[in-house]
């Protein structure tokens, strides 16, 4: 399949069209809009610093149902001794940070892609989930809130169990206001044992329409604020 380049144009071709390794479109710029738009279409960016922007639609996609999330007995046992707090968009500078940090020299988080998406959260469309041993930062996810689907970035762990314990807490708090997944992206061992599954694309872009349709485009987190 042929690999779209992208104009000036606000536009995204089919998923449907994306090759076997998901990769749809080249191109484009990583404005608040053009990133709204590719979210909303199952489609989201990711390149490295040397390449032009990609964009991405893998079939299958590895998806989390909130309801699903697995907790092993153990990390029960350690949910339960209450060594970490965790907070909802109170550092998400941190979190992308922390991120990056953690994968230099292998990241997709390039300046460009930090600030994109340090803007889709000054406007409430990002948002991150924050970890804390003491007052120490030592673990969080970041991703993007259309409708009910929340759209899973990245995560990081400087301390054994904190990005599960994020992961954790986004899930229980996101069951309870009936989103309906979390876009996981692409397929690890580690997702899988925490519940997250593949479906295929079709059947994931139909989860992305049914949640876009039943709320504003705008994921409405004010349950998340602690």
């Amino acid at each position: 399949m042929p690999v779209y380049r992208l104009t000036k144009e606000l536009v995204f071709p089919h998923p449907g069209l994306a090759n076997k390794d998901g990769l749809l479109a080249v191109g484009g710029d990583l404005s608040v809009e053009r990133l709204l738009l590719a979210y909303s279409n199952g489609i989201f960016p990711w390149f490295s610093e040397e390449d032009p922007i990609l964009w991405w639609s893998p079939d299958p996609r590895c998806v989390l149902f909130p309801k699903e999330i697995k907790i092993s007995k153990s990390m029960e046992k350690f949910l339960k001794k209450g060594l970490y707090k965790v907070t909802f968009d109170r550092a998400f500078s941190s979190v992308i940070g922390m991120c990056r940090e953690l994968r230099e020299g292998d990241t997709w988080l390039t300046d460009e892609m930090v600030a994109a998406y340090t803007r889709l959260y000054s406007l409430g469309f990002a948002h991150s989930v924050e970890v804390w041993f003491q007052d120490h930062l030592v673990g969080g996810l970041y991703g993007v809130s259309l409708g009910k689907c929340f759209f899973g970035e990245s995560m990081f762990s400087t301390k054994d169990n904190a990005s599960k314990t994020a992961l954790i807490a986004i899930s229980k708090a996101l069951e309870e206001h009936g989103f309906l997944l979390i876009d996981c992206q692409v397929y690890s061992k580690h997702l899988e044992s925490m519940g997250a599954v593949n479906i295929a694309r079709k059947e994931f872009l139909e989860y992305v329409k049914n949640g876009l349709t039943k709320e504003t485009m705008r994921g409405s987190w004010s349950f998340l604020e602690q």
